[in-house]
């Protein structure tokens, strides 16, 4: 260990102490209230908050299918009508644009926000950032809850704030990850999340996956590796401290947004719940422990401060959350309407034009080895999708 990383150690543990001053209490409360089922009879005043918190909500008889089934009500069916394949490749074109054009800005700022001073003075709080992000993502999604109401969630509040401290956390170390090593790097350790993802899944829903897939993980790990070394400085101790430390941030993201994907896709399967009430779940809690870990540190008004007093600083945070909170609803809609495949081809697009963006506008260095290191990744990214595609379908 070196000073860095038992730094930014000391500042994990922080966070993690804060979370639990919310979450140790709320689940002694589910685990009580579980226990003491009459609770819900008893105190009928509580009753709603108790169940849609903690229990979950009931289960909402449909009484027009009900009618139809018992003969009582006819139905006329619906046709749907076919979209023509102007209206599929116009759909498409705007999910590519918005995706591309939301992600490349949101790393842009990111980037300038972590390792660029304003006004000679550097902004350090990565835990703000996340807040900020998070804040406007939940007024996003509640906004669209209140305007396009939706089928009640059955899941209980309360599981949402498993995938919560992840998300919040994988944030954190994406943001912190930007003080060690560079946006290239950051971006092209994205890619890995196959292996973690795989781990996680096996550990959380017991999943199974095809014999490409571990080699798509090996060769991915080689191509990585190549360029992490190839971008370390030789002969400067420093330099090979902080890029040790910025892996070690890495892995903890890529472990935490694992988590979050395996049980975000838990929670979509048991409780049926929709993409924009699993948005607006996650940042709910999300916003709570960012504000309390923000409070208890108390770094939440010197953030305010270096946030009023820097005008460019704060259009590059509002930036920053408006790009966060429109790509996840084109993640969401990209999903919904062509399926994951299509989505993994334009999210591979956007982290290749991420890393080039990046290099031209701050600079970045890249010799043949971390050239190499590219292609060996976005050729692995090539050969899964190949596979996802033809050899799924084959089977």
């Amino acid at each position: 260990m070196n000073k860095v990383t038992d730094h930014w150690l000391g500042s994990f543990t922080l966070n993690i102490l804060a979370y639990s001053t919310l979450l140790l209490p709320l689940y002694l409360l589910v685990a009580y209230v579980k226990n003491h089922p009459n609770l819900v009879h008893k105190f009928k005043f509580l009753a709603c908050c108790i169940r849609s918190c903690i229990l979950g909500a009931e289960e909402v008889e449909d009484t027009r299918l009900k009618s139809v089934e018992e003969g009582t009500t006819p139905i006329s069916p619906v046709e749907e009508k076919p979209s023509s394949s102007a209206a599929i490749a116009i759909k498409l074109v705007w999910c590519v644009i918005g995706l591309q054009v939301s992600y490349l800005t949101w790393g842009v700022i990111q980037e300038r926000i972590m390792t660029r001073e304003y006004e000679g003075e550097t902004f350090t709080n990565s835990q703000f950032l996340v807040f900020v992000n998070r804040i406007l993502a939940l007024f996003v999604a509640g906004g669209l809850l209140m305007f396009r109401p939706q089928k009640s969630p059955q899941a209980p509040l309360y599981q949402f704030s498993f995938t919560s401290i992840s998300n919040t956390l994988s944030s954190w170390c994406q943001y912190e990850a930007l003080k060690f090593v560079s946006f290239p790097t950051l971006v092209l350790s994205k890619t890995c999340k196959s292996i973690p993802v795989m781990l996680m899944g096996k550990i959380i829903s017991n999943k199974t996956y095809p014999y490409y897939e571990y080699a798509f993980a090996l060769i991915l790990s080689l191509g990585v590796s190549l360029f992490v070394l190839e971008s370390e400085t030789e002969g400067e101790s420093g330099a090979r401290e902080t890029t040790f430390a910025g892996v070690i941030i890495i892995i903890g993201y890529l472990g935490f947004d694992s988590f979050t994907s395996n049980w975000q896709s838990e929670i979509y399967k048991q409780y049926k719940v929709s993409s924009v009430q699993m948005m607006y779940g996650v940042n709910l809690f999300s916003s709570l422990l960012t504000i309390i870990s923000l409070v208890q540190r108390n770094v939440l008004f010197s953030s305010l401060y270096f946030l009023i007093s820097h005008t460019e600083f704060a259009l590059h945070c509002l930036i920053l959350s408006i790009c966060s909170a429109v790509g996840q609803l084109f993640i969401f809609y990209t999903i919904q309407e062509f399926g994951p495949f299509i989505f993994t081809i334009i999210m591979t697009l956007r982290q290749a034009f991420s890393i080039l963006l990046s290099c031209i506008i701050y600079q970045h260095y890249i010799g043949v080895q971390g050239i190499v290191g590219i292609v060996v990744v976005f050729g692995a990214i090539g050969f899964r999708m190949y596979c996802n595609k033809y050899i799924n379908v084959k089977n």
